[in-house]
């Protein structure tokens, strides 16, 4: 059978993540696009039968028509871009699939999708620097990524991590030594802080020494675009507002095409020699949740803004980017899209560790208003005390620098109910605190 039998697709050149026509078109979208106007103009693919959803590709492996043509994608001149797969661990057209429209939602290139976030953030951090290679991070960064730059990182791979206060520009670039250091990294709404970063001045500052910005947004999707402020690299913990299902682990690498297809190439990709694949049958759960994102934030954000203006008014010493005292605020009003709010998190700081337990115990027990859980972007408002949870991992002295309390009770406000059935029941919770604990 002759090879154009294998596709139905138009072909192009090259063995690429995404052909130069996609090219072009992410160049276009990161430039000018609402990421839900991206997202809306993002290929759709329908099933095998015409079913208006697409069909999972759950196959390990692909076959061909010719014997010459595994010849031919080995040796990179036949790819995914012109629909020849050779190994899900390497391409899988249900994940590619996802990747187009994670790409699309960051404004970028391409994009990778993974087993987990921190799969991503490690694997881009590897691609990226070599042995001996340097990072400057902030000092908030979310537990799991910190551990990876203080400890394992410098002690498998000889790769070390300089943390700073991201707000100070002048710390941030004395601390990159040009020639030396590979990276910049910080998150765009830190975990679980929520200290709002100025990517455009960062990036700024990370360009002109010539180093790649590697930006974490998984607190802030359709919120901030990190691209297109200026970042050469997003990464995603898919499996919190994305999924917003709190039934999946995903993670995502969005960033330049040439970036996406070194991370896969078989010879030194650190995304196909370590093999954190995404299951297609994930990747396809994923593809039918992204076109209501731009829904569900808004939600997430403006119960988060509403109860945080009410719990300022009660005393609470609440933490919210929307409210017009945080530091940030003005910077996230500058740089965020509009019409999705400030964010889906709140914190508030109960001063001290018995404090935040008690409060959550009576949210939860009491008045049902939310989960006892870690994780974020849940349907239902879910809450836990960082310092001894998702930030556990940092020592007492890298909380304080952190802005972490012992008492900070991070909340990922939900949707569920109607927004003043679930304030009654914060309410009740409040009371019930108050019988055993002064609020404030």
């Amino acid at each position: 059978m002759a090879e154009s039998a294998v596709t139905n697709r138009k072909r192009s050149s090259g063995d690429d993540a995404v052909s130069e026509n996609d090219r072009k078109r992410k160049n276009m979208v990161a430039r000018n696009m609402d990421p839900a106007e991206a997202l809306a103009l993002t290929r759709h693919e329908f099933g095998e039968h015409g079913g208006v959803n697409m069909s999972i590709e759950a196959s390990a492996t692909f076959t061909v028509m010719e014997p010459e043509t595994l010849g031919r994608m080995f040796a990179g001149e036949l790819g995914p871009d012109r629909d020849f797969f050779i190994y899900s661990r390497h391409f899988n057209p249900t994940v590619v699939n996802l990747g187009r429209h994670m790409a699309a939602l960051e404004g970028t290139e391409a994009a990778y999708c993974t087993a987990s976030g921190m799969a991503a953030i490690s694997s881009v951090l590897l691609q990226l620097c070599s042995t001996g290679g340097h990072v400057v991070a902030s000092t908030t960064l979310y537990g799991g990524t910190h551990a990876l730059l203080t400890h394992f990182l410098p002690g498998k791979c000889n790769i070390t991590t300089t943390f700073v206060d991201i707000a100070d520009l002048e710390s941030v670039e004395s601390a990159i030594v040009e020639g030396k250091t590979n990276v910049l990294y910080f998150e765009s709404m830190a975990n679980p802080s929520l200290k709002v970063a100025d990517i455009p001045e960062l990036c700024r500052v990370g360009h002109a020494k010539g180093v790649t910005v590697v930006v974490d947004n998984t607190f802030a999707p359709m919120v901030i675009s990190p691209a297109r402020l200026g970042a050469d690299v997003v990464v995603h913990s898919i499996s919190k507002f994305i999924s917003g299902g709190a039934d999946i682990i995903a993670g995502a690498v969005c960033g330049p095409a040439s970036l996406v297809n070194s991370m896969m190439d078989l010879h030194d990709g650190s995304l196909m020699l370590l093999g954190p694949t995404m299951n297609a049958k994930v990747a396809f759960e994923l593809s039918e949740r992204i076109p209501h994102l731009s829904l569900r934030m808004k939600e997430h954000c403006h119960r988060a803004l509403v109860f945080a203006t009410r719990l300022k008014k009660l005393g609470l010493k609440v933490i919210y980017p929307g409210l017009e005292d945080h530091p940030q605020h003005k910077l996230l009003k500058s740089i965020a899209n509009r019409e999705y709010g400030y964010g889906g998190l709140l914190c508030i700081d109960m001063g001290t560790v018995e404090r935040a337990n008690l409060l959550m115990a009576h949210l939860q027990n009491d008045a049902q208003f939310g989960f006892m859980a870690v994780s974020l972007g849940y349907y239902e408002t879910l809450m836990s005390c960082s310092g001894s949870s998702t930030s556990s991992e940092m020592t007492e002295e890298e909380q304080k620098l952190a802005g972490i309390s012992p008492g900070l009770v991070r909340m990922s406000i939900g949707y569920i109910g109607t927004l003043e059935q679930k304030w009654s029941q914060m309410e009740m919770a409040l009371e019930r605190f108050q019988e055993k604990e002064p609020l404030v």
